[in-house]
């Protein structure tokens, strides 16, 4: 069984080979180890084998390892965020991935402000259709821009989309490929306190294609940490 230092490094290994393939550089590309499930000694490991940045799903879930991790590592919570859970996640999340509704966008702001702090969020965009994934349809990314302009204590920092669970990786690109159109439109608008610097998409099955379309954040957790557990 390979150890999280070998994988991590087929995961490197995989990166470099796509974004040569599509002309960019590898170092652009960051790597967000999903730890769901996996407990505080695991993490460790893949902290010393070289990540830098942990992806977590669940705020409880994350709460109870944030205190007992040490080291400069970034975390970021790629799951759905309740209204009711922000209060506890702002302490603990440097990067928001989640954000799919003005009114979730309106308590993180709220919260924020009582914090004295901006939080980075990426927007949520169901970029495929699917009724059981959360995210914004792709024609309401920009009224939703506009409306959150009134938010000062909310920086949009770029995208997020989850793409289908398919067999073939190829049949997720049109995915991706809306994602980064949808960030190359925005960013010509300049929307105040807006910025288009992230795009974090692709995963275990499918982030060689993601990284082919442009994203900078992949979010990794079964090709580093193995199965997860129930």
């Amino acid at each position: 069984m390979a150890s999280i230092r070998e994988n991590f490094l087929q995961v490197q290994n995989q990166i470099r080979v796509a974004a040569e393939h599509a002309g960019r550089e590898a170092h652009s590309i960051q790597v967000i180890a999903v730890s769901k499930t996996k407990p505080v000694s695991v993490i460790v490991e893949a902290i010393d084998a070289g990540i830098t940045d942990i992806g977590e799903n669940r705020v409880q879930e994350a709460k109870g390892k944030y205190d007992l991790v040490d080291g400069p590592v970034k975390w970021h919570l790629v799951g759905h965020l309740q209204r009711n859970k922000v209060k506890q996640a702002l302490p603990i999340f440097d990067l928001i991935h989640s954000v799919d509704s003005l009114r979730l966008l309106a308590e993180i702001d709220r919260r924020s402000a009582q914090l004295n702090r901006r939080t980075e969020v990426l927007i949520q965009v169901n970029t495929s259709g699917e009724p059981s994934k959360f995210g914004l349809e792709p024609d309401a990314v920009f009224g939703f821009m506009e409306n959150a302009l009134d938010y000062a204590h909310v920086r949009i920092k770029g995208l997020m989309t989850i793409g289908a669970f398919l067999p073939d990786p190829e049949e997720v690109r049109p995915s991706f490929v809306l994602l980064r159109t949808l960030q190359e439109k925005i960013r010509e608008q300049q929307f105040p306190n807006v910025e288009m610097e992230y795009l974090s998409m692709g995963m275990t099955n499918d982030f060689e294609v993601a990284v082919e379309e442009g994203a900078n954040l992949v979010r990794i957790g079964t090709a580093i940490f193995g199965k997860r557990e129930n």
